[in-house]
């Protein structure tokens, strides 16, 4: 079923920018992070020019759903840390991602994974909390929002509690074994710098 969203003639304006995915992931990447405890729909985004990882994972994908690809995201699921979710597309049987983070590395990736674990995986290198411990532990199966569009999430906020809490109870991918867990080292201290450049404190989590 198509989504029902209309847009407005200015929010059309900045949507007919967003012509592939690296051109979505350009306007995250210059919208504010949010360290607000609420969920914005795309509408809000484009409105408010304010996202954290969920919200832009949602304007992300439901921008590449205008150019013909499902609106997919995944969430990947940490310990002593936030969660981290992603909308996902394919090119040439090959994954891609576009995110909004707070951390430099946790943000786009090109389409170039040959499974859903491989892209996921190259997110663990980036994927710390502030003690400096890798945190990323598991990921969800891709889940549809086409799911949602009777409630049209992509321009009402209402729908953006509901599908977050959806993303705790849909299957997961456990990453690493708990002999791998207990071997992982610390983050060096240039990679963590390097990390957090222009991060928002606010929105930081601290174990």
């Amino acid at each position: 079923m198509k989504s029902k969203t209309i847009w407005s003639s200015e929010e059309q304006k900045v949507i007919r920018t967003l012509t592939s995915p690296i051109n979505i992931q350009e306007f995250l990447n210059g919208v504010e992070y949010s360290a607000e405890s609420r969920y914005r729909s795309p509408r809000s985004v484009l409105r408010d020019r304010k996202a954290h990882c969920f919200d832009g994972a949602m304007f992300a994908a439901c921008m590449l759903r205008r150019l013909g690809f499902p609106p997919m995201i995944v969430d990947m699921q940490a310990v002593r840390d936030d969660d981290h979710v992603i909308a996902i597309f394919q090119k040439n049987s090959c994954f891609g991602a576009i995110a909004k983070s707070n951390f430099v590395g946790l943000r786009f990736r090109e389409p170039i994974y040959r499974d859903l674990r491989e892209l996921v995986m190259s997110y663990f290198p980036s994927f710390y909390n502030m003690d400096k411990e890798y945190s990323l532990r598991k990921f969800t199966v891709p889940f549809d929002l086409s799911a949602y569009d009777e409630q049209q999430w992509e321009i009402f906020d209402e729908p953006m509690e509901e599908i977050g809490l959806k993303l705790s109870y849909i299957p997961v991918t456990k990453l690493i074994t708990p002999a791998q867990i207990r071997a992982l080292t610390k983050v060096d201290d240039r990679t963590f710098k390097a990390g957090m450049l222009g991060a928002n404190k606010k929105g930081i989590y601290i174990p």
